[in-house]
Formats: C-alpha cells, structure tokens, sequence
C-alpha cells in the first residue's frame, strides 16, 4: 500500500537499507527542524495527542482504548482526502485492486 515513507533522523530507522530491502518501499528522511516536510504525520500527531496527551504511558493505556482512539480518527474527514474519512479511502483502494 506504500510506496515511499518520510521519516525524522531517529534512530528509529537505523536499518532503512534493510526495511528497504525487506519490504522495497523506499525511505527518505526529512530535513532536521522541518516539520511541514510530513505534514500528514504532523497533523496525525496533532489528532492523537487529542485522545493522549504528550507524556502518556503508554504501558497502561489499553489495546481496547488504543482501538477506540485508531477506530475515530480513521473514520474522521480529512480536508487531505478531499474530506473523505482515511477509512472509505482505504476501502475504495481495495475494491479497485480487486474489481
């Protein structure tokens, strides 16, 4: 479903040679202090820290609660997606490549 993927210069992404390798999706790397490169993941962010705030732990918030928040931001419009939910995209995606 991807094709390429931005990401910040964690060290998340140590191994990008073998992700790449792995699952042929290519990475690139975002400009230190630049933001607006990623603005989707930006806003996703954003949207989830409406549900948990910066500084929760995560090791007692519940796969059930984790569920709901992932549940009601795929099933909200994005102006992105020309105000269709991340959910119907996703779908309409699949229909295509099955029809």
């Amino acid at each position: 479903m991807k094709k390429t993927l931005t990401y910040d210069n964690g060290t998340e992404m140590a191994q990008h040679k073998l992700f790449t390798k792995n699952t042929k999706i290519q990475v690139y790397f975002a400009h230190p202090y630049s933001p607006w490169e990623r603005p989707t993941n930006e806003n996703s962010n954003g949207l989830i820290k409406n549900y948990l705030p910066k500084g929760t732990d995560f090791s007692i918030v519940s796969k059930q609660e984790l569920k709901r928040v992932q549940d009601e931001l795929n099933k909200r419009p994005r102006n992105v997606l020309n105000w269709k939910t991340p959910k119907d995209v996703f779908e309409e995606y699949i229909l295509q490549k099955i029809a």
